[in-house]
Order: structure tokens, then sequence, then C-alpha cells
């Protein structure tokens, strides 16, 4: 059987002028964000006195699927490149997090030692480490240089792009997956055709695709622009998932939410057509309906939001600095480059952003704003008056992670509405 899949789902590199998913014009643009670097691609001190390149980064919604998106593809092999610098396994709530999703869907699937499941952009094997506990065959598919990690703590990874042709070298070799699983991934991939037609061919004939991504009614509703960056080509409601796997021989059978990078939504696709589907789904698509996602009224709104959160955030911090007070970051992750740069905030403003132990980027600089990254006892020593917590999303067990081990500064969170927490409160 010839594996095809609609033209629009392989996404060009350059501008993107019709929807990733559903092909339709009717695209807004929600919010421009500037030109931006790649959030992922962090300097070394010798890269800081070469030219950085900066793509458009602005946040669009299509009329028709209820989708967002991004309206400028940079090439996956330039994102993802070899010395990509995210390991999943770090954070212990994204650790714990991903062990609980193993456990949950061995229990729902009643998976044994005979199934295989497979994942897809695994990182270092942290999802898949629950599944083989429990004596589950497992295989990763991860394109960076984190599969070597994953080799060598026992997660059988291959360093690939996934494509048809990886599928079809997978399926000699392994045999057909019961599960096939990606956790902030799907919304990454400039090849979709290619990914859910390599799933389709390494799917059992009832055999389940499960997807994880950001949920963009977590993110109208939380004011949280800072997950639109140049890995994240789109963001999708229940409805967008549903008019993309209408394209394809799948059925989005059931739906979660859960709350991790400040609200995901998880659907379970099943291979084939007329498949029994959840009350769940309904449930969720009646609440996109009643929450506004299919109205710009909501995108206009939301972007306002954006805008004062930006002015609230950069007046404390102006004030802040003519006061003689010290104010530094806490974490790096991607969407802290989308933040910082819109913000305009660089290093004369925070002078350094401090990184939990063992992190791949301490000793690296934010792109665009050239911000230090440096390890979190610096904290301890500097003492600052306050910490800006650009992982706001974990922010409360960071916080207390933090107070715990005796520091004293207050906390800043950006997002969704800006505030400060005392120490005392935390």
């Amino acid at each position: 059987m010839k594996l095809i899949y609609p033209k629009h789902h392989l996404v060009k590199t350059g501008p993107i002028t019709r929807c990733q998913i559903c092909n339709s014009f009717k695209l807004h643009t929600v919010l421009d964000l500037g030109h931006q670097p790649l959030c992922d691609t962090l300097l070394t001190k010798s890269m800081l006195n070469e030219a950085e390149k900066t793509y458009p980064l602005r946040m669009i919604w299509c009329e028709s699927c209820t989708g967002v998106q991004i309206d400028y593809c940079v090439d996956g092999k330039d994102v993802y490149h070899p010395g990509y610098p995210y390991r999943s396994g770090i954070s212990k709530p994204l650790a714990d997090y991903q062990r609980l999703i193993s456990h949950s869907l061995i229990e729902k699937y009643n998976l044994n030692k005979n199934d295989l499941v497979i994942d897809i952009g695994s990182n270092d094997g942290t999802l898949l480490s629950g599944f083989k506990k429990k004596g589950i065959r497992t295989l990763g598919v991860e394109p960076t240089n984190i599969a070597k990690y994953a080799n060598a703590h026992g997660i059988k990874t291959l360093q690939s792009f996934f494509d048809i042709k990886t599928s079809e070298k997978i399926k000699k070799k392994y045999g057909k997956a019961a599960v096939i699983t990606t956790t902030n991934v799907f919304a990454h991939m400039q090849t979709i055709g290619e990914v859910i037609m390599g799933v389709y061919n390494l799917l059992e004939d009832d055999g389940v695709f499960i997807s994880e991504t950001h949920y963009l009614l977590d993110v109208i509703k939380g004011g949280q622009f800072d997950t639109i960056y140049h890995e994240h080509l789109r963001t999708y409601s229940l409805r967008s998932l549903m008019a993309l796997f209408k394209q394809y021989d799948f059925t989005v059978t059931d739906v979660e939410r859960g709350s991790r990078y400040g609200g995901n939504i998880r659907v379970h696709v099943t291979k084939g057509k007329g498949r029994t589907v959840s009350k769940n789904v309904t449930n969720l698509l009646k609440e996109e309906k009643a929450a506004g996602l299919g109205n710009i009224q909501t995108y206009e709104k939301f972007a306002r939001r954006v805008k004062v959160a930006r002015l609230e955030f950069m007046d404390f911090l102006i004030k802040t600095k003519k006061s003689g007070k010290s104010i530094v970051g806490k974490s790096s992750p991607g969407r802290a480059v989308t933040l910082l740069n819109y913000y305009g905030v660089d290093k004369e403003m925070i002078p350094y952003i401090a990184e939990v132990d063992k992190g791949l980027k301490i000793g690296m600089y934010l792109p665009g704003k050239h911000i230090p990254i440096v390890h979190e006892r610096i904290l301890f020593k500097d003492k600052p008056a306050y910490v800006v917590m650009l992982a706001w999303h974990y922010g409360e067990f960071i916080m207390k992670r933090l107070k715990k081990a005796g520091l004293k500064s207050d906390f800043v969170i950006p997002l969704p509405d800006f505030r400060i927490v005392k120490n005392s409160k935390v």
C-alpha cells in the first residue's frame, strides 16, 4: 500500500500563507512578536561576536479550523540541531508527570510484555522508562544527541527524524506497535503527513496514537503568548485536531486535559474510521465553543491582555532598577526567550538567569538578548531582591524549593498576569 498524504501536510521552509492543518486562507494575525532567534539555539561566549539569525514570529489564527500557527517555518534541521539542549528528565515535576502518563496508558489499553510502545521525539527516554519498568517493550525515536544519553541509560533509542522510511525500518526490525506516543512534539513537526502516515504504518489494527501538546484553550485563557516560538509551528484546539485527523484513516476517540506547560491536551487517535468516541470529546468541543475559540474577538482580547502584562512587567523592572534593588531570572525554558525578546529585556535589566544543577544550558547565553545562564547557587550568594520565575508554569514548585533551601528573595510571576509573590507568602 502506498502511503500518501495531503500536500499541505508537508510544511515548506519559509513564509506560510495557508493553514497548516486545513489549508484554509482564512488566517488572522493575533500577535506580532517581531523577529526572534531560535529559542533553543543557545550561544557560547565566542558566538556573541557573530551575527545572529532571527526569523519572523507571529501568532496566527485560522477561522476555519480554529487552530493557531506561526506564519514562518524554520527548517527542522536548524531547529533540532544535534546540540539541542533540552532534557526532560532534569525537571522533577516533568519526570513524575511522565511516569504517571505511562502508568495510565498501560492501564487504559491493557498493555503487556508482548506489546511495543514507541515514543517519537523521545528525548532522554524519561517517558519510556515508565513503560520499561512495567515490563513493556519500548523504542524511542529522537533526532538529537540526547538519544545517546537515552541509550547509555538503557532506553533503546533510534537517533533519527521520524518519517515513513523510518517507520518501515522499525516495522521490519521490531514489528508493529500497540501504542505510539508523542509529548510536546506533534505541534513542532514540518512533516505532519510523513509522521501521521509513518504512525499509521507502524500501528497494529487497533493501535492508538497519543499526542500531547500545549492546548489552545489554556494558552488563550492564560495569556500564554510565550508558548509561541519557532519550534511550535502549531497550537492545537481539539476542533483543529479533529479537522487534521479527518483527512486520514483515523478517529479521535478520547481526549484528556492536563496541567503540563501551563495546560495541555492529550488526544487519543485510534487507527481506522468509525471507532467509538468518548463523551470527553463532545464535552470539550462544547467547552471550546462556549469559550469563544471560534471568534476573532477572543483573540483580540487575548492580544490586549498580553500588551498590558508587558507594560506592567517593564514598568516594575525599570522602577526596581532605579531604586537600586537587584532583580534576576530563574530557569531558561524556550518560552523565556520569546518573553524576554518580545518585552525587550537585556542583561542590563536582568544580569543573569539561574539554572538548576545538571542543566545543559549552564555557561551558555540566551539567544537574542545574550543574558548569561549560570548555576542557581549564585542566588544564595547574591541574595537578589527579586527573582523572576521564567518557568512560571512550574513557579509554585520552584519557589517552595528555593525558599526551603534558604532563599529570602521575593518572586515575580510574569504570566498569566503580572504579580509579585512575597517570600513570606510562599
